[in-house]
């Protein structure tokens, strides 16, 4: 079958699945990308060396007409910010692979409310695209377990890989997958929007358990925090339990290079990896 991919370079191997299984690719769909935690580079460059057309603008309705006219077959969808149209006029399927095991966890980014809300397990989905978002039905789902201890780049990269792998039996079996695709249960169903900016705060006031659980669930897209008047934005942080010795929030310790230890509920977070975009902002926080 001839499929047309919107993906960037996290889902990389979702295109190699489909074309390793006998699928011929005709065109690729990106977005603009930051350079800092999203690439399409890769991709990019992968199908420029096929020479399939490249766009990196949303998908609208003439986009879809052309992959009809193109012959295209299927549009396949793999971590693409922009709502796909209504596709069904003129290609045959469209899919999604989506980061959780749905119907929990339908919204533009799960894995960070996965690791807050302590979920054993997490997983991956491969569904219909219909209109409402992430609510097709399923044509299979991979799942895997969660460690105590998850972070976003460990949870993050076991996405990826689970991603690739059901991209694989997806395609190698694509028609009978499609055919019994098991609709979403309504009452099981969850949406997590995006999160907010106070989702990201850390608040000094919570258990050492907490603050550290919210920064590995942001990881490098970082949780921020005000100390001493100063937002830093924190990436890795460290703690342990111990008899509070300062309020929440104090700075009790400035360790080289430019660690700081600061007082929570029941202990001390260490910051070993932060940043302030504020000048003078070391300095402040280090009095």
């Amino acid at each position: 079958m001839r499929f047309a991919l919107a993906a960037a370079d996290r889902h990389r191997g979702v295109f190699e699945a489909f074309v390793g299984a006998g699928w011929t690719p005709v065109k690729l769909y990106s977005t603009p990308t930051d350079e800092r935690v999203d690439f399409n580079r890769a991709l990019v460059a992968r199908a420029m060396g096929l020479g399939l057309p490249v766009q990196l603008s949303p998908i609208v309705e003439e986009d879809l007409a052309d992959l009809g006219r193109r012959g295209c077959d299927a549009l396949v969808v793999a971590g693409y910010n922009w709502r796909i149209g209504a596709w069904h006029p003129h290609l045959r399927f469209a899919i999604n692979f989506h980061p959780s095991p749905l119907p929990v966890g339908r919204g533009p980014y799960p894995a960070v409310r996965a690791i807050l809300d302590q979920h054993a397990t997490w997983g991956v989905s491969c569904h219909r695209i219909e209109h409402a978002f992430d609510a097709g039905p399923v044509l299979a789902t991979s799942r895997f377990p969660l460690a105590p201890d998850e972070c976003h780049e460990s949870l993050d990269l076991k996405i990826q890989l689970a991603v690739d792998r059901l991209a694989g039996e997806v395609a190698r079996d694509f028609e009978r997958a499609w055919n019994d695709a098991v609709p979403q249960d309504p009452f099981a169903a969850s949406y997590w929007k995006r999160w907010s900016e106070s989702d990201r705060t850390l608040d000094f006031g919570r258990t050492v358990a907490e603050i550290l659980r919210q920064v590995r669930a942001f990881g490098l897209l970082e949780t921020q925090a005000t100390i001493n008047g100063s937002v830093v934005h924190v990436r890795r942080a460290v703690g342990w339990t111990d008899a509070p010795r300062a309020a929440p929030g104090t700075v009790v310790h400035v360790g080289s290079p430019r660690t700081l230890v600061v007082a929570a509920a029941d202990g001390y977070v260490g910051l070993v990896e932060w940043s302030s975009i504020e000048l003078g902002a070391a300095d402040r926080i280090g009095r």
